[in-house]
């Protein structure tokens, strides 16, 4: 299934979301997730009330394209993740499968191993419900 047919199924969202809300309950350090088509849209999200969902998805989706190009270009294989180092903590893109990118914001004193071992973790689970459905 593709990232356009899980957008179009309420309850395949919904689920998504309960996944993301799963996530964040793994820390008190993340912030923010969201699951992004490669096209921008975003399929699902846990954001601030002063996040523009829809703004950060097409941004997560245009970093993503233009990394996938950049580590291509120097043959590092398919890109599985970029991690930005924010004043305010990181925010990690991950690959999820054929559905787009899920995008998590942590705080600056998560611990960044764990944050990438649990939004990898969610990343391969997100990409198994889109498959399953």
């Amino acid at each position: 299934m593709n990232s356009s047919a899980l957008a179009g199924s309420d309850a395949l969202m919904s689920k998504a979301r309960g996944m993301l809300r799963a996530l964040q309950a793994t820390s008190d350090h993340i912030q923010a997730s969201a699951l992004v088509s490669h096209d921008g849209l975003t399929l699902a999200a846990v954001l601030s009330s002063e996040a523009n969902a829809d703004r950060f998805g097409a941004m997560c989706a245009s970093l993503l394209a233009l990394a996938s190009r950049a580590a291509s270009e120097v043959q590092r294989g398919e890109l599985r993740q970029i991690i930005l180092d924010g004043e305010h903590g990181p925010l990690l893109l991950t690959r999820a499968g054929n559905t787009g990118v899920l995008a998590v914001a942590a705080a600056p004193q998560a611990n960044l191993g764990k944050v990438i071992l649990d939004t990898r973790k969610t990343a391969a689970d997100l990409a198994m419900l889109s498959a399953a459905a």
